[in-house]
Parts: structure tokens; C-alpha cells; sequence
């Protein structure tokens, strides 16, 4: 089956099995490495993308489900100017150390600075409960959301 999407702000085109998932198309066909398998369930958010401006774990999406929709993974998202802002919070809070759950994280904290550019410390922490971290601990992660925030007002 043809499924026609666009990938980052360009069109795309791929002959594939519908109940493919879309993490496996990313990876494998466009070489997108920056959405990651954690657990394959949809339960760690490493292979979190934005769906027609939504999250989404990409382990969990079959890949007819994504015809005509619009996807940012963490490639394309990091050619803006409000990923910039995220990645100097991230790296001022000290919330990187291996980094493999550290895209997911970022699409999620898009996501909500998407819907709310002024958040509190819950409303973060839930944004953010789909995604885990092994390294850092959560408070670096949170506080790296609320430097964004502070920081990125012109751009939510």
C-alpha cells in the first residue's frame, strides 16, 4: 500500500504493509535515528513524535494511520528556533547524561509548550509521564522545561 505523508516539511511517499509501525519506517527506510526503541510498547516515549502537531509513540502507530498526516520527528524539529531553546534549557538544567531518551522528552516538552507556553511544575510533570529516564532523574527535566518556558515566551 502507498501511504503519502509529509515528513518534516517535505512530502513523502512509501510503498509498504499498512499495520507496519511507523517507528520501523522511520528508522529503517528514511534513517531517522534520532526516534529511538525503548520498550516497543508505547510506554517509554523514546520514539515519541509529533503527528499532525500531536504526540505520538511511534511504536504504537501503524503506518496506515499516518496517510496525509504531518510528522516532525527530532530531525526536522531541530532546525527551529524553539528547539534551540529547548536544547539550551535541557543543556543549563543539566538534563542530558546518555541521551537516548532526551529526543522523546523534547517532543513531549514541545507538545506542551505547544498548548501552554506558561506551565507549572504539574502540569510539566504530566506533559511529561509518558517518557523515562534512567539517568538524569525527572527535576533536571522539569526544570529544563521551566527555563524553556521562561525563555521561549515570544516563540509558544
Amino acid at each position: 500500500m502507498k501511504i503519502r505523508f509529509v515528513l518534516n516539511g517535505e512530502p513523502a511517499v512509501i510503498d509498504t504493509d499498512p499495520t507496519r509501525r511507523l517507528l520501523d519506517i522511520l528508522r529503517d527506510d528514511f534513517e531517522l535515528t534520532g526516534v529511538k526503541e525503548g520498550c516497543g510498547e508505547g510506554e517509554c516515549g523514546a520514539c515519541a513524535v509529533l503527528i499532525n502537531g500531536r504526540l505520538a509513540n511511534s511504536c504504537i502507530v501503524p503506518a496506515g494511520t499516518v496517510e496525509g498526516s504531518k510528522i516532525i520527528t527530532i530531525e526536522g524539529y531541530r532546525e527551529t528556533a524553539r528547539y534551540l531553546v529547548l536544547r539550551d534549557a535541557f543543556e543549563e538544567a543539566g538534563a542530558v547524561q546518555c541521551g537516548f531518551c532526551t529526543p522523546g522528552f523534547i517532543m513531549a516538552a514541545e507538545a506542551l509548550l505547544r498548548e501552554n507556553a506558561d506551565p507549572d511544575d504539574e502540569q510539566i510533570r504530566k506533559a511529561l509521564s509518558g517518557n523515562l529516564c534512567r539517568c538524569t532523574g525527572y527535576s533536571m527535566i522539569v526544570d529544563a522545561v521551566k527555563i524553556a518556558s521562561a525563555g521561549g515566551k515570544d516563540l509558544w
